[in-house]
Order: C-alpha cells, then structure tokens, then sequence
C-alpha cells in the first residue's frame, strides 16, 4: 500500500504562483510514474502533469510553459511549481502513483488540495 498526502493548495490571485508538495510513504519502491490530476466543479478529474521513474514528464497542454513537476526519489516527494496561475487552474489537485503489474496498472490517490485562483 502506498500513502500520498498533498500540501501546499490555497488562495492565490491570477498571475501569482503556488507550489503543491506530495509525500508518498509506505511500499513506495513499486512506483513508476506519480504525478498530479485536478478536478474542477462539475467537470471531469483530468492530468495536469506526471513524472516517470526515469524522468520523462508529461504535461497538459493548458499547463505546458507554466507548471513544472519534478520529483525526488531520496525523499518520495513530487512537487509542482505553478506559475502565471490563471482562473481555469481552480480545482483540487490530487496526488497520484502508478504502480505497474502484469497487464494493468494500479492507480494510488491522495486526499486532494485545494487550489483557487482569484480574477
């Protein structure tokens, strides 16, 4: 079983920049990818940005040149820089981790954070 706890949602007004933290605790080292989804009122979760255990990143096209995922495998954390935030960012973010096994892929979540960015 694997934990992940975000941090670092709050208010922020447009053009300002927050950073999500994620900590992923318990049996970690069967983890690939982790990264980060969002959810806004009456819409579907959808990916903002995920990171592979080799690095490779991939980003929503409404993220892309604003947010920036990284992630550190000493500390099992991923963060996420969030820059020039506009309205359409307000949403819970979730934490999530990708455990591979033979023919699917088993998805972790945490408990979601709130982000809200003012006009």
């Amino acid at each position: 079983q694997v934990r992940l706890v975000e941090s670092g949602g709050g208010l922020v007004q447009a053009g300002g920049s927050l950073r999500l933290s994620c900590a992923a605790s318990g049996s970690t080292f069967g983890i690939n990818a982790i990264g980060w989804y969002r959810q806004a009122p009456g819409r579907d979760r959808e990916l903002v940005a995920m990171v592979s255990s080799g690095g490779s990143t991939n980003y929503a096209d409404s993220v892309k040149g604003r947010f920036t995922i990284s992630r550190d495998n000493a500390k099992n954390m991923v963060y996420l820089q969030m820059n020039s935030l506009k309205a359409e960012d307000t949403a819970v973010y979730y934490c999530t981790a990708r455990e591979p096994y033979p023919g699917y892929e088993y998805a972790y979540w945490g408990q979601g954070t709130q982000v809200t960015v003012s006009s």
